[in-house]
């Protein structure tokens, strides 16, 4: 994702950190030949005389000047020949050799402004700079992400620091203990300034770098860099970012390298003298940008204990960079991973609909152990799972997957679902003593209108009538999945038309303010109430349905993971089932062809009946031949029209292309030219081979 370099500024507010607060801002100097500012046009005062102090804002006559923190807090400017003159803050004391400075023009030397006797002037001492540096770092040491650490950095030190920053950082960032391939880019990933308008008291700051006022250089840092640079081995660049120590930009290295980094027109931003100050950013292991202070020409330039300052600044940056990116690669693991263990898709069965919610327990901590499903089987039915892994982490959502598709495996085998949660318990076992897991198994048939439920610990479903009533299913809590040496029981249920099943999690009905009952029956009057809404005759939206549901969450109620699965059952018909049971005899491919006809007949789908007569005697064909029991035929109606054909043999058929002089094998290839899709699916009494035609 490319990011495009951006300039911010904040406004100091009284009572903040010097970092935070963008320290003290520095003033325009006066102009040669003038003791003091310009006099401004004013309502609530006569005009500053030639050796008078201006005031400092507009109605803020005798009053402080506004502050930028206890760190660098100032006396307010008074009037000599008025009021006695305030001792400075015992925090910033007065600093030997003022006097001295304003007795050269009765000026601070770094703002070029008059200050009252006692004035400190500010990153002038060793201990002003450590505050700075502490308050600054802590700013930046606060960012998480890495767009968070570099705007710390900008926000630190601009105004305080510098009048403005460059930040360059390596593109693509290196991570953890790879070793980047290709040459090394660095590209501008944030710029920040004084802006070119009134500070604080009213003053205009000056364009930068002069003679040319409009538009500045310094309002068009982005313009006047290129946003990429690539570094030259053996450069002059690349030397200076070696070398990682900060450098002055009049330095011989540095003038070399400043046009390599900032492009053609870009030496324009530098201004000359100890004004610039150029600092490798360097991570863990290697370097991985660079950043550029400035300061105005009018300014105090840089001194020599600023290059430990901005040392200091780039190594705690650096570092923070280097673990921000290390983190989203983690978290970006984290959720791939998490994201992959559920299913991307819900599938669409045949008499149900599904609708699926997943919450993570923080958006910083994606991945649990909270999975769903609805898997597909034979006869048209469908089993919905939903379990819940002990803990919140990447063990835990690994064991998930592992559950997952053991459960799946198993549902394959068609087994019943108390056999599906005992192999499920054996599975457990065998990835630890620890793995704990609650899990909930149902199946539901829509041709007989019943659901099978068995479960292992799991808070239980509720079920949302047509009429609107909600009900608690009662169905036997069992123990949790990993205890070992416990029996499952199964209950069979039905499951009318129009009714809405809702499986879930525990982190939706129970957290530190509720318990799990509590959660379940507010979970349930919930679910009455949105029945209500629609009306008796008509089920709520599936999907608003489920947001419905969250929204019962409130501020302190996500605790866990909330995984939710709801499936609106509408059935098959009876009227659109047909089912018949065939002697395993050289008969039974024609009877099946005439049962066929007259049912297709029955349902207005004569167009269909070649194909289906051709397809059904093939398949059935197949069956008879090695079945020693009654074959089964079913025709389902409903969008598609859907063919089972059911034998004792467990051994699946394979598509296999026949040669020329073969008499049979040819069947399977017929089914799979003419039918919209075909499959057959291993079962605990032998298989099923089904096909599906699109009507016309």
């Amino acid at each position: 994702m490319t990011e495009h370099p951006t300039s911010s500024y904040e406004r100091p507010q009284p009572g903040a950190d010097p970092a935070e607060a963008r320290g003290a801002l520095l003033r325009t100097p006066k102009p040669n030949g003038s003791s003091a500012l310009p006099a401004q046009a004013r309502a609530d005062g006569p005009p500053s005389g030639p050796g008078t102090t201006a005031p400092c804002g507009k109605g803020n006559k005798g009053k402080e000047p506004p502050v930028n923190g206890p760190e660098h807090s100032q006396p307010a400017t008074t009037e000599t020949d008025t009021h006695r003159p305030r001792p400075a803050p015992e925090v910033i004391p007065p600093q030997p050799g003022a006097e001295e400075e304003r007795a050269q023009g009765g000026q601070e030397r770094r703002t070029g402004r008059g200050l009252p006797p006692g004035r400190p002037m500010p990153m002038r001492r060793d201990g002003d700079r450590l505050r700075f540096v502490g308050a600054a770092t802590r700013r930046i040491a606060r960012g998480i992400d890495l767009d968070e650490i570099v705007m710390g950095l900008c926000r630190a030190t601009v105004p305080t620091f510098s009048d403005a920053i460059l930040v360059y950082l390596r593109d693509p960032l290196p991570v953890g203990d790879e070793r980047p391939t290709g040459p090394v880019v660095l590209r501008l990933r944030r710029t920040d300034r004084i802006p070119d308008e009134r500070d604080t008291e009213g003053l205009l700051l000056p364009p930068f770098p002069e003679p040319e006022p409009e538009p500045s250089a310094l309002s068009e840092l982005s313009s006047l860099t290129t946003e990429l640079c690539e570094v030259r081995p053996g450069g002059a660049l690349n030397e200076v970012l070696r070398g990682v120590r900060p450098v002055f930009a009049d330095a011989p290295a540095a003038r070399a390298a400043l046009p390599e980094l900032l492009g053609e027109g870009g030496e324009a931003v530098v201004p000359g003298g100890q004004h610039a100050i150029l600092a490798p950013l360097r991570g863990r292991r290697r370097v991985i940008g660079a950043a550029l202070f400035l300061r105005r020409p009018e300014r105090l330039a840089f001194e020599a204990d600023d290059l430990l300052v901005a040392a200091q600044l780039a190594t705690h940056s650096a570092l923070g960079i280097d673990k921000a990116v290390l983190y989203g690669r983690e978290a970006y693991i984290a959720d791939e991973l998490q994201r992959t263990m559920l299913p991307e898709t819900l599938p669409r069965p045949t008499g149900v609909r599904l609708a699926s919610r997943y919450l993570p327990a923080a958006e910083t901590a994606r991945v649990g152990g909270d999975w769903y499903d609805a898997i597909p089987l034979p006869g048209s039915r469908v089993a919905l799972v939903v379990g819940d892994v002990m803990g919140h982490s990447m063990t835990s959502a690994a064991i998930m997957g592992q559950l997952r598709t053991t459960a799946q495996t198993l549902a394959g085998l068609d087994l019943p679902p108390q056999e599906v949660l005992h192999h499920l318990d054996e599975q457990a076992q065998r990835l630890g003593t620890d793995r704990m897991a609650t899990c909930l198994y149902a199946v539901y048939d829509p041709v007989t209108h019943r659901i099978t439920i068995a479960n292992a610990g799991h808070p239980p479903p509720v079920l949302l009538h047509l009429g609107g009533r909600a009900e608690v299913l009662r169905v036997p809590p069992g123990a949790p999945i990993g205890v070992g040496g416990v029996d499952f029981e199964a209950v069979e249920l039905d499951a009318p038309a129009g009714a809405t099943l809702l499986l879930y999690t525990d982190g939706l009905v129970e957290s530190r303010l509720r318990d799990v009952w509590t959660g379940i029956e507010q979970l349930r009057e919930r679910l009455a109430a949105t029945a209500q809404l629609t009306g008796p005759d008509h089920p709520p939206p599936l999907e608003a349905l489920c947001d419905e549901v969250l929204d019962m969450l409130g501020p302190g109620d996500r605790d866990d993971d909330i995984a939710l699965l709801a499936a609106r059952f509408d059935g098959i018909a009876p009227s659109d089932v047909a089912y018949w049971t065939l002697d395993p005899e050289e008969t039974a491919p024609g009877q099946a062809r005439r049962l066929a006809r007259r049912a297709l007949a029955r349902w207005d789908l004569e167009e269909l009946t070649d194909s289906v007569e051709l397809l059904v005697s093939e398949v059935v064909t197949n069956a008879v031949r090695y079945a020693s029991r009654p074959v089964t035929l079913r025709l389902l109606r409903t969008d598609v029209l859907r063919c089972e054909v059911g034998d004792d043999v467990p051994q699946l058929p394979r598509l296999r292309q026949a040669r020329a002089t073969d008499e049979g094998g040819r069947g399977l290839y017929l089914v799979n030219r003419l039918a919209r899709r075909w499959g057959a699916t291993r079962l605990s009494t032998g298989k099923v081979v089904w096909f599906e035609l699109n009507r016309a």
